[in-house]
């Protein structure tokens, strides 16, 4: 009797590293970390852009066809020194002009970087515009891709832990036809190897998944409430232009911007007393809105009637309990004065493309990692001779000697020490 060879065990194997391969070509497709390049288009190019939207900058999908980016070091080169690269470049040069402002350089990005903020780009682009299917399509199909996937890894894990078994069988058939005598193997579930490996595997993915979790306490991004009265900043902001600093004056003077009371929307809608003349409001649902019945919400609050606009007492108006949506932990010292006056910082920075949005949400995470990228890469206003100036700049001494002596070109708010703990933290 010729003995059989066990093979189980190769066959086992190459379907672990298989199905090892799928997994790391889902992560790493398009020729990047999409998980990473999310993270950190989040942190760096969320504020002024979207995937498929022109917004304060233009809108991100295709970019490697629409000028010599397909060459991710030429992109490099644009993403570290904007001014400089925009100087010799038409394309850029016209972007400047078609949306009044130029981009804030990141030069902490690496080649990997760029790479995976692209591939995660390509990657958004497909996922909510798939071919042959509209966009309200793309999560179901990915969800359902994700299970087939799920079921195929959990096919051929059984298969593999199958052929392990029939590989101990002929194992043993091949030691008993030539007589050699070997304990009884111990099982699977009694293994103390196995039950270990299982263990120490249970043990990492808990410890990721609840570090994951705790370093999301707090954070909401992409929140969006139902607020007591529809307020479309779209409306007010955007097409009417009113000032940000308007409706939230205290973002000028004082730590918090603040909401703005009754008395102040009443300012305009004493006059302004239905909706008709605007684009169709639409809820986060879909939901027709009508404009004029917001407005009659706003009359409740202020107690005012129409008819009767001389006899309005504004004393009598009751606060309107809005939802606060953009909320630091009590630990953290945010001053919006020193960001919107001193730094000059927009508001769409850190509330998105505010001027777009009908009803608001949470577009940047307000992490400590996304504040400190910022505070990296912002430069100051280091002037302090003239009126415009700050004085407070004038202790610097260094820096500017630095500066007249071309040892520096800029300073960024790390270097007057905007990313030590006790700023934000004390």
């Amino acid at each position: 009797m010729i003995p059989c060879k066990p093979i189980g065990k190769k066959l086992a194997t190459l379907l672990i590293v298989f199905i090892v391969s799928i997994g790391l070509n889902n992560v790493f497709a398009a020729g990047g970390d999409i998980p990473a390049g999310k993270t950190l288009f989040m942190s760096h190019c969320a504020a002024c852009h979207q995937v498929k939207k022109d917004a304060t900058g233009p809108a991100l999908m295709g970019l490697e066809d629409r000028h010599t980016w397909a060459d991710h070091n030429d992109l490099l080169k644009w993403v570290h020194n904007p001014a400089a690269y925009m100087a010799n470049d038409k394309y850029t040069k016209d972007l400047h002009d078609k949306f009044g402002s130029m981009m804030v350089g990141f030069p902490d990005l690496k080649l990997e970087d760029i790479d995976n903020i692209v591939a995660y780009i390509n990657d958004a682009a497909v996922e909510k515009a798939p071919a042959g299917g509209t966009a309200e399509e793309a999560p179901q199909k990915s969800n359902s891709n994700a299970i087939i996937f799920g079921v195929i890894s959990l096919i051929l894990a059984i298969i593999a832990l199958i052929l392990m078994q029939v590989n101990s069988n002929l194992k043993k058939m091949s030691d008993d036809a030539e007589g050699i005598q070997r304990p009884h193997p111990v099982p699977f579930y009694k293994n103390k190897i196995y039950i270990a490996i299982l263990a120490l595997i249970l043990f990492a993915i808990a410890g990721y998944q609840l570090s994951k979790g705790a370093i999301g306490l707090g954070h909401q991004h992409d929140y969006e409430p139902v607020q007591p009265i529809f307020y479309s900043h779209k409306v007010h902001a955007g097409i009417n232009q009113i000032s940000c600093l308007y409706c939230h004056g205290n973002a000028w003077e004082s730590r918090h911007a603040t909401i703005p009371s009754v008395n102040v929307c009443m300012n305009c809608h004493k006059a302004i007393q239905d909706y008709t003349k605007g684009p169709k409001l639409y809820d986060v649902d879909g939901n027709e809105i009508n404009g004029t019945a917001e407005i009659a919400k706003l009359y409740d609050f202020a107690g005012f009637d129409p008819k009767k606009p001389n006899d309005w007492n504004p004393s009598m108006a009751k606060p309107i309990q809005w939802i606060k949506i953009h909320n630091l932990p009590d630990h953290v010292y945010f001053n919006h004065s020193q960001h919107v006056r001193i730094g000059k910082v927009q508001c769409q920075t850190c509330h998105g493309e505010i001027t777009a949005m009908d009803e608001v949400k949470q577009m940047a995470p307000l992490s400590m990692g996304w504040c400190i990228n910022c505070h990296r890469q912002t430069k100051v206003d280091f002037n302090y001779t003239d009126s415009t100036g700050n004085k407070f700049y004038s202790i610097y001494e260094k820096f500017h000697n630095d500066i007249k002596n071309h040892k520096m070109d800029s300073v960024t708010v790390k270097n007057i020490g905007g990313i030590e703990c006790q700023k934000c933290h004390y």
